[in-house]
């Protein structure tokens, strides 16, 4: 196996990964900053107020997208199953 194979794998496994995890972060993101916004003008200071939105909107999400998400990940393994035998000799 060569540097070039193994960075190409890693860069690939990094794209893989970020893209299953980019929609769940911006969501809880948006929502956490649109709650601390409200939370900052009304002066509520409410732990559950931004926890209970998150985990919905995760939830959400990942009922949303969670197929799509698990058809990335089984075609990037399926991928790295097949390169075995060319890459390790």
């Amino acid at each position: 196996m060569t540097v070039t194979v193994s960075v190409e794998i890693l860069k690939q496994a990094f794209l893989v990964g970020l893209m299953l995890a980019l929609p769940l972060l911006l969501t809880t993101l948006v929502i956490g900053l649109v709650i601390g916004i409200l939370q900052a003008a009304t002066g509520v200071q409410e732990f559950t107020l931004t926890f209970v939105p998150k985990v919905l909107a995760i939830f959400a999400i990942i009922l949303l997208l969670g197929a799509s998400g698990l058809t990335l990940a089984t075609e990037f393994t399926v991928r790295m199953l097949n390169i075995i035998p060319q890459v390790v000799r």
